[in-house]
């Protein structure tokens, strides 16, 4: 596979509050954020030409931020604008969409009160996260790193230094043949995959952690209420890891996965199957309404 440097592709990045040429989005290397994971970011997707929940996404961009201790310097309507604004500007409609907000340079220690707040946005083309045959189901280990107590990280903050775990994960993961990791908590709970919520199916019922120590997602939420949409049982609560090898169908779901079905968790096996394949499809009809309908539906 080529990978194409991130640092070096044509187009336009949105940058503190104007486009520039996308070679020229560049920081300084004594960023608070670089140094110290200041900084809060969103990961959304466009559908022909629309931004899927984006206002979701844009709160809690800034409820992110107020949680880390910042405030952006941008409304939520400014927010959304400039994502609208770049997707044009880089003449795409299906696109990854991901803004970002840092502390700057104005101080480099532990106390950052008097840095400035920056923020960017860059698009780009990315196809399916877990390729093209997603119905066939990915393959999960084991992570050995566990999502934090709340205690002890802002978990409810979609925040840059939360994924380092996540990224050491995968990266193991990766390594040892599968797609992804699914995490437990710290209290030994079944919390998530690196980058994306996690259900179970049990005789026609579907069963998901609840989101204590991790975000509850904008497309999980919207996987359940389109489950619900269609007369299905959704139940949120702790499930334990002993219970794994119960179930019958597992997904994962994120802006990035949106629905993926999985086959196998470090040696358990499970069949993606009709539940699965239902919100696969009613997902990838719901991404493709208009924002008002995708409001309805989603709610």
């Amino acid at each position: 596979m080529t990978l194409v440097p991130f640092d070096d592709r044509d187009g336009f990045i949105w940058w503190d509050g104007a486009l520039v040429p996308w070679r020229d989005a560049k920081l300084h290397v004594l960023s608070h954020g670089l140094h110290y994971a200041s900084a809060v970011f969103e990961g959304e997707r466009a559908y022909e030409g629309n931004i899927f929940r984006l206002r979701d996404h844009t709160d809690r961009l800034i409820n992110s931020a107020h949680i880390l201790g910042f405030e952006l310097p941008y409304t939520a309507d400014e927010i959304d604008a400039a994502c609208i604004e770049t997707l044009a500007a880089n003449n795409l409609t299906d696109a990854y969409v991901r803004p970002i907000a840092w502390r700057g340079t104005e101080q480099l220690a532990v106390s950052a009160q008097l840095t400035t707040i920056h923020m960017a946005i860059a698009v780009w083309s990315w196809p399916s996260y877990f390729g093209a045959d997603r119905m066939g189901g990915i393959r999960l280990g084991m992570a050995e790193w566990q999502r934090p107590s709340p205690k002890t990280a802002p978990v409810l903050a979609k925040a840059a230094g939360l994924y380092m775990i996540g990224t050491m994960s995968k990266h193991k993961a990766e390594a040892e043949g599968f797609a992804d990791a699914l995490m437990l908590d710290w209290r030994g709970h079944v919390s998530e995959a690196t980058g994306a919520n996690i259900f179970f199916v049990k005789d026609g019922v579907i069963h998901t952690p609840t989101p204590d120590c991790f975000l509850d997602g904008i497309t999980r939420r919207s996987v359940i209420s389109l489950a619900k949409r269609h007369q299905m049982t959704v139940v949120t609560r702790t499930i334990m890891p002993e219970e794994l090898p119960g179930f019958s169908e597992v997904f994962v779901t994120g802006t990035a996965a949106e629905v993926t079905p999985v086959r196998e968790i470090q040696g358990m096996h499970f069949t993606p199957s009709d539940i699965s394949a239902t919100l696969m499809r009613e997902y990838e009809l719901l991404v493709r309404q208009s924002p008002a309908e995708v409001a309805r539906l989603a709610a």
